[in-house]
């Protein structure tokens, strides 16, 4: 796998759009019942009024971790934290717990303008979204993170997807084909909504979150799931997160005591 990035490599993001097509899944399981999804209530559908949704997944109390993507408008604007709502283990029409978003914290590297195909922003295509309040219940645990998957572990994905909305999918289990540039290779199988779905390995008997959903794509003529090589960006995340003042009200972010500007410097044009 050490070339596939050099292999004509079709990448496609996987934010659900409201006007697309379902696409046919196999090989998951849908997670219908309450026993059935136990593990996974901490996964949720994060709807984006006007555009569609994406997955997120709690990883504190007043935090969900998605694509970083999932954050912008097709003409590279930040979508407003008010276009949020995480619908945490919602299945059935029904959430365990819904949540506004206070604001939203894309990587500090990642560039929408990039594109998804540069393997540089597929490597921090991850971002917060801050709760609007807490979601503090025995049912909904936040997930915790683990290092880096390597070529030929076992993982797994937890997915809402086109034609699957009511309720989330798990693929278990697919296989980590390789690393390459902080991005990693997998066979799970994703479609449009997946962007953002946590990817699992168990570690001592425990689900923790090993990489986020980026894109799905084509390597050789057989289809792939890309995601960031999640530990080194998502520290580098939180410290960035964890500097930042408070939202306002309109959930922009303010200046810290420190007097550092709290945005990206990024420049967005239109993909």
């Amino acid at each position: 796998m050490g070339r596939f990035l050099a292999i004509g490599l079709l990448v496609l993001t996987l934010c659900a759009q409201t006007a697309a097509q379902a696409q046919e899944e196999s090989n998951l399981i849908p997670l219908i019942s309450r026993q059935d999804s136990a593990r996974w209530d901490a996964v949720g559908r994060l709807d984006i009024s006007g555009k569609g949704f994406c997955t997120a997944a709690l990883i504190r109390d007043n935090l969900i971790l998605t694509a970083a993507h999932c954050l912008f408008d097709t003409d590279g604007t930040r979508i407003s934290p008010d276009r949020f709502v995480f619908r945490a283990g919602f299945r059935g029409g029904r959430a365990e717990a819904l949540r506004d978003i206070r604001r939203t914290i894309p990587h500090p590297d990642y560039d929408f303008s990039d594109g998804t195909t540069n393997p540089k922003a597929v490597a921090v295509d991850i971002g917060l979204l801050e709760l609007a309040r807490p979601i503090r219940s025995t049912r909904i645990q936040p997930y915790e993170e683990t290092a880096f998957p390597i070529t030929g572990d076992s993982v797994r994905v937890i997915s809402y997807g086109r034609g699957r909305e009511d309720a989330p999918s798990l693929q278990d289990v697919c296989a980590v084909l390789g690393r390459q540039t902080g991005v990693v290779v997998m066979t799970c199988e994703v479609a449009y909504g997946s962007s953002g779905s946590p990817v699992f390995m168990e570690v001592r008997g425990q689900q923790r979150i090993v990489s986020v959903v980026s894109a799905m794509a084509q390597v050789d003529g057989e289809q792939v799931s890309l995601g960031t090589s999640l530990k080194l960006p998502l520290i580098r995340l939180l410290t960035f997160y964890s500097a930042l003042g408070p939202a306002g009200p309109d959930g922009v972010r303010r200046l810290t005591p420190g007097g550092t500007q709290n945005d990206t410097g990024a420049k967005f044009v239109s993909p």
